[in-house]
């Protein structure tokens, strides 16, 4: 069976802003020493699936460089590989415009590497999956089209594509962002909803890609393609939360999955790893999530306390500080007396001497001054850095580099 990944990697991710202001949503940083496109990468390689393509778009060098700094690019045969792929204009001077027309923009590529399946996954999302049972399931089913469904309760599912299925999961109707939601057959209080990741037959996918309601410019797979092939093709939704992986722990929620999205969102998922008993738990060995490796020294600890804390390598923590449901990345240094609470840092920052942080996430290369104070009074902190509805505060890049 030759399956063919192809990773979307080239949103804007607006709402993310300013943590977007230079990079795409996939190169964000995340969780201390992650890139939000290594859970996604993890996903296929720790499901045996070592040929894929990376389509980017906006802002892509700072994605580009990671992934070549980070991630090998060749394996042992002539068939694993991962690519980067920019738009090409094979179909006029255009950009990607729309998940499906990013694929359609590179039919090439799918013709030339000839897979039996194509799986076609986003970027941007925080998750474990392994994607080979959704591979089973697609089979056993001799579907054509099989969309990875996360399962949510039925008052939530407005905000999502959801779809409706029968009692052996054929999808028999999708609509996006629905006023009534379907529920799930025998679970009248949850519905499926789409989490953007398909498998395709490749003949099916490159039949669909040359109807007639594929001539439009813009072109989603959600919002344009599967609600119009549910009767002439099979198509069905994978249950996610099915999913028992390897390694998960009892107290981790089942089907974990966010959408990083927004700056609360972000800042939630983060929060989400830390605890005795965390909703994500990054230490699985069974299926590990991959990223950079720097040669970094440990973390040296000269003093103060850290409660309920991530801490990456290569960081320095003075005495009498206070670090406390925080997330702190690699080459951070935390001064004499300074706290820092429920805040994520990004790597090579300073927190100078008796610094006061709450609730802010602070991007890389930050030299904040002794004494400053950050997310306790919103009023001056709108002088100088953005405030998210949702209350963060958001530090953008800095501009001086540390070794």
């Amino acid at each position: 069976m030759r399956v063919l990944g192809m990773i979307m990697a080239g949103g804007k991710g607006e709402r993310l802003f300013p943590l977007t202001k230079e990079r795409s949503k996939p190169s964000v940083p995340f969780g201390g020493k992650y890139r939000i496109i290594d859970f996604v990468l993890s996903n296929f390689v720790n499901s045996n699936i070592f040929s894929s393509y990376i389509l980017v778009q906006y802002l892509s060098q700072s994605l580009i460089e990671y992934l070549r700094t980070s991630w090998p690019t060749q394996g042992i045969s002539r068939d694993h590989f991962l690519t980067v792929v920019p738009p090409q204009m094979r179909l006029g001077e255009h950009w990607y415009r729309g998940t499906a027309d990013s694929i359609r923009q590179n039919i090439s590529l799918i013709n030339d590497f000839n897979p039996d399946l194509v799986v076609i996954f986003g970027a941007d999302h925080i998750y474990r999956m392994d994607i080979s049972k959704m591979i089973d399931f697609h089979i056993k089913n001799r579907a054509d089209v099989t969309v990875a469904a996360n399962v949510v309760p039925l008052k939530e599912a407005s905000a999502f594509g959801v779809m409706a299925v029968d009692d052996t999961n054929r999808i028999i109707d999708f609509e996006e962002k629905p006023k009534n939601p379907h529920p799930i057959p025998g679970k009248s209080k949850s519905a499926y909803i789409s989490m953007g990741n398909y498998i395709f037959d490749k003949n099916v996918l490159l039949k669909i890609l040359q109807q007639k309601y594929c001539d439009i410019p813009s072109l989603d797979f959600g919002k344009n393609i599967i609600p119009v092939i549910l009767k002439s093709h099979r198509t069905f939704a994978y249950d996610f939360p099915s999913d028992k992986l390897a390694g998960l722990r009892p107290y981790e929620e089942q089907g974990y999955w966010r959408d990083v999205g927004t700056i609360e969102a972000y800042w939630q998922a983060n929060m989400d790893l830390l605890g005795e008993k965390p909703k994500f738990d990054l230490n699985n060995p069974y299926w590990p999530i991959n990223t950079s490796v720097h040669n970094l020294p440990p973390t040296s600890y000269l003093g103060g306390t850290v409660e309920n804390s991530m801490l990456s390598n290569g960081c320095v923590i003075h005495p009498k500080t206070l670090i406390k449901n925080s997330v702190l990345a690699s080459n951070v240094v935390v001064m004499e007396g300074a706290v820092i609470e429920d805040s994520i840092i990004m790597d090579s920052c300073v927190i100078g001497k008796n610094c006061r942080i709450k609730k802010t996430i602070m991007d890389r290369f930050n030299n904040i001054e002794a004494g400053s104070k950050i997310g306790l009074n919103h009023e001056e902190d709108i002088q100088n850095y953005y405030i998210d509805p949702s209350g963060i505060v958001v530090i953008p890049r800095g501009r001086t580099k540390f070794l």
